[in-house]
């Protein structure tokens, strides 16, 4: 078991839309410490703090598909995103992760 620590950023423009960024550690192996920001907007802006508590403690090495939906599954059906998918925020997390080498585990996907 991975137990080092390390801070990853990474970034992501969805296409057609606006700019992700995710910054998080890695801490034991799982994900702590994510802010997720960038150039889109949220209504409320609630939801920001919601998709960051979806992504907190997840595994390093959980993949796209599920990093997606545990946004989704965060999110209040009224919340309007806009410039921003649940896709684009896995897709910026992983190349954070990613980004921290596989030591952390990053390479894989679940």
């Amino acid at each position: 078991m991975d137990t080092s620590n390390s801070a990853a950023h990474g970034e992501y423009k969805v296409p057609g839309g606006k700019l992700v960024v995710v910054d998080l550690s890695i801490v034991d192996g799982r994900m702590t410490a994510v802010q997720v920001s960038g150039d889109f907007f949220l209504e409320p802006a609630s939801a920001l703090d919601a998709i960051d508590a979806a992504l907190e403690g997840l595994p390093v090495d959980t993949g796209e598909s599920a990093l997606a939906a545990a946004v989704e599954a965060a999110l209040d059906q009224e919340t309007q995103m806009f410039g921003i998918t649940p896709a684009g925020v896995a897709v910026a997390v992983r190349r954070a992760l990613d980004a921290a080498g596989p030591a952390h585990g990053a390479g894989d996907t679940v």
